[in-house]
């Protein structure tokens, strides 16, 4: 089982030609992920080859799932254009998108927010390293890789990770791989203050997935998502969490890398995070390099399994 994709799950790229798109496209389709479509207006017709794979182009993302019967979208467009891009594969009616793209305007997010009350689709990101399920094969490949994250660090198994950092991400990740314990699905949600998907949203998935036997939920300064999950796991989830707050040493006020990391209210510094995850039953790590021991710390505690 997994949350958000499958390795079955059919893939489109929006920005399929441009550097980044093409690049992460080939280690997709290297990791095993269904491709089965690119869109780059202006282009359709051609095909985005690579070994023995040979992906059709379309000039919409109509278009394509028209064609292909897409499930999800990559989006790998400058950041002018992006919320366009976002919001053709709402119109078109496709179920996740996967914005990738760094720095879009927050008033052009507040624009795709409205526009998208009602949708169907599900927006991972912006600015975010993506999702990846793993897949059974060696480094896991035969799963589902959308965006930017390392497949090979990933290993099939029972752990969810939710995080608005990439980097963190992907320690938890390869932390859990490294101890054998494996995930179900990694989820990069972004680090921008106006997302699509929440830490409350994973945590709701990966708590109603029976095959996910616990949780690591990776957090920041500034704003109080972190703490709203918190209260929602201590209330609902039965399962083992361990959770990480990145930021402590920063300065108040000031906006640390991400554009939601800055802190304004009580709630938005990293010591009153992890207040209030010791408080919901959260096992803290001290440090990023403690994640996955953490969450064998509150397995333990709980005599929960892992694996």
């Amino acid at each position: 089982m997994s949350i958000f994709v499958t390795p079955k799950t059919k893939v489109l790229i929006q920005g399929i030609t441009g550097e980044v798109g093409a690049r992460h496209t080939r280690l997709s389709l290297d990791y095993g992920t269904k491709v089965v479509a690119g869109v780059t207006p202006g282009k359709g017709g051609q095909f985005f080859e690579h070994g023995k794979h040979r992906v059709p182009i379309f000039n919409t993302v109509a278009d394509a799932l028209a064609a292909t019967g897409a499930e999800a979208s990559a989006v790998f467009v400058p950041p002018p254009f992006a919320a366009d891009a976002i919001l053709e594969g709402v119109d078109a009616g496709i179920g996740l998108v996967v914005a990738i793209t760094e720095g879009i305007p927050v008033k052009d997010m507040v624009r795709v927010k409205r526009a998208m009350i009602g949708s169907k689709t599900r927006l991972i990101g912006p600015n975010c390293p993506g999702i990846v399920t793993p897949g059974t094969g060696k480094d896991s490949k035969g799963g589902c890789r959308i965006g930017i994250a390392p497949g090979y660090i990933h290993k099939q198994g029972h752990i969810g990770v939710v995080s608005r950092s990439g980097t963190l991400t992907y320690e938890a990740v390869y932390q859990l791989t490294v101890k054998g314990l494996g995930q179900t699905t990694s989820v990069g949600i972004g680090g921008d203050p106006v997302n699509g998907t929440s830490h409350l949203d994973a945590i709701k998935l990966f708590n109603a997935d029976r095959n996910t036997w616990g949780i690591i939920m990776i957090g920041e300064i500034g704003g109080n998502a972190e703490a709203e999950a918190a209260r929602w796991i201590k209330a609902n989830c039965p399962k083992p969490v361990a959770g990480f707050i990145a930021g402590a040493t920063a300065p108040k006020g000031r906006r640390m890398g991400h554009a939601g990391a800055v802190i304004g209210g009580a709630e938005d510094t990293a010591a009153a995070k992890i207040a209030i995850f010791k408080e919901c039953g959260i096992e803290v790590a001290v440090t990023p390099s403690d994640m996955a021991d953490a969450l064998i710390r509150a397995a333990q505690a709980r005599g929960a399994k892992l694996a």
